[in-house]
C-alpha cells in the first residue's frame, strides 16, 4: 500500500513539473547562467549573424542553449520552418549551443565563429562563410560544400569522400588535418589562400 501511494504521489509530482514547462528554461551551472530553448525542434539549417560564437554538436534530439544573459541583451534567436536564426550585434559575443538531429547546412555572417563540438558525422553538410565568419569543424561527412567569402575562415579537420570547395578573395581555408577522397575547387581570385591539400 505505501508503495502504491509513493508511485502516484511520484507521478502526480512529474506531471505537475512537465505541465509547468515553458517555452525557455534558465538554469545555473558552475556560474555559467544559461537559456534552455524548449520550443525549438526538427533544425536542419543554421543561420547566424553578428558577434555570435556558435558550437554545434550531433545528438539523437535537438536542443537549443543560449549563454550569457540572453533575454537582457539585443539578440534574436527564432526557429521556422526547421532554420534557426541567431543574430547578435551586442560588443560581447553571445555563445550559443546547439544540438542537432538533422543538421544539413550552416550559414555564417558578419563576425560569427563557429565550432563543433565533437565530430559532426553527416551524409550532406554545406557551410556557407562570409565577411569576417570562421568556423573550426571537425567533419565526417560522405559529401561536404564549402563556401567561403570575403575574409571569412575555415579550418576543417576529419574526413569527406566528396569535397566541394568554392573560395573567394582575402579567404583562408586551413585542411591540414582534414582529408578528401574527390576534391572539386572553384576560386574566384587566386590571392585566397588554402593550406593542406
Amino acid at each position: 500500500m505505501k508503495t502504491a501511494i509513493l508511485t502516484i504521489f511520484s507521478a502526480l509530482v512529474l506531471v505537475s513539473g512537465i505541465a509547468n514547462s515553458t517555452y525557455a528554461a534558465t538554469a545555473k551551472n558552475n556560474d555559467n547562467t544559461f537559456t534552455v530553448l524548449t520550443d525549438i525542434s526538427a533544425i536542419n539549417k543554421i543561420e547566424v549573424h553578428g558577434n555570435v560564437e556558435l558550437y554545434v554538436s550531433d545528438a539523437s534530439s535537438d536542443q537549443v542553449k543560449v549563454y550569457n544573459k540572453y533575454y537582457s541583451e539585443s539578440a534574436l534567436v527564432q526557429s521556422k520552418n526547421g532554420v534557426l536564426r541567431i543574430t547578435s550585434y551586442s560588443a560581447e559575443k553571445l555563445v550559443v549551443w546547439v544540438s542537432a538531429n538533422d543538421l544539413r547546412s550552416i550559414s555564417a555572417y558578419d563576425n560569427a565563429d563557429i565550432k563543433s563540438f565533437g565530430n559532426i558525422s553527416k551524409i550532406e553538410f554545406d557551410v556557407d562563410l562570409h565577411d569576417n565568419a570562421s568556423a573550426n569543424l571537425n567533419l565526417d561527412a560522405y559529401s561536404t560544400n564549402l563556401t567561403v567569402q570575403d575574409r571569412a575562415k575555415a579550418n576543417l579537420s576529419g574526413t569527406s569522400t566528396e569535397f566541394n570547395l568554392r573560395r573567394d578573395v582575402l579567404t583562408y581555408v586551413n585542411s591540414n588535418n582534414f582529408k578528401a577522397t574527390h576534391l572539386s575547387e572553384n576560386k574566384a581570385n587566386t590571392t585566397a589562400e588554402l593550406a593542406g591539400f
